[in-house]
């Protein structure tokens, strides 16, 4: 009898193990299907975010990344007006579309540009018409753009307040030249929504250097 009832708990205890370690594993791929689904949900939201962006880059709702100013004859660009910037710092935070931080660098690059330009810092002196002395001239990296409907997202990485990708056409016949075209992007998440924390293009050292100075 009591090998009975000893065979009988064993056996109970095994299955209740089997069913434990069942219902586990069960709940580890749920848990990592939500992981996935909520990655994939973060995934195209945030690629919405970005083509969002660079639409409302060409809009006249946009503004003006370099508002500048010319001298008294209209011949050169001698610095940027600075009331027309403060309105695009308000405008960029506006949008809802912009991090704290992308905005911050923004405002440095432009403070920058504009004391180099002033105090003549760069090789040349900036003609009207011309393209500038530095850099940072477009939303686009190095200006190459491609059909914002052919794009895809590449992750490089991605957690619940971070992002990293690179954003390229995924249309190879609509792309024809900027096949190896990439931008890398980055965003963060600030009161539950993902906002632009970086676009390629707009490093601060790299804007703000001469023009074809390594």
């Amino acid at each position: 009898m009591k090998n009975f009832i000893y065979l009988l708990f064993t056996f109970g205890l095994f299955l209740f193990v089997c069913s434990f370690g069942a219902k586990s594993t069960e709940i580890v791929e749920k848990s990592e299907n939500a992981i996935e689904s909520e990655k994939l949900n973060d995934t195209e939201e945030i690629k919405k975010l970005i083509i969002q962006v660079l639409t409302w880059a060409d809009t006249v709702k946009s503004i003006d990344l370099l508002p500048v100013l010319t001298d008294t004859e209209g011949s050169f660009y001698i610095g940027f007006d600075m009331n027309k910037h403060k309105e695009n710092l308000e405008t960029l935070s506006e949008t809802g579309y912009f991090s704290i931080e992308f905005i911050e660098n923004y405002n440095q690059i432009i403070l920058t540009l504009d004391r180099k330009l002033r105090n003549h810092e760069y090789e040349y002196e900036w003609l009207v018409g011309d393209l500038p002395p530095f850099i940072f001239v477009s939303w686009w990296n190095g200006q190459e753009r491609f059909p914002l409907q052919s794009s895809i997202i590449e992750v490089i990485d991605l957690n619940k307040t971070f992002g990293e990708f690179y954003f390229k056409c995924g249309n190879l016949e609509k792309c024809i030249g900027l096949e190896n075209y990439k931008m890398k992007v980055k965003v963060s998440k600030e009161e539950n929504k993902w906002k632009i924390l970086y676009l390629e293009g707009f490093d601060f050292k790299e804007s703000t250097r001469t023009d074809g100075e390594l």
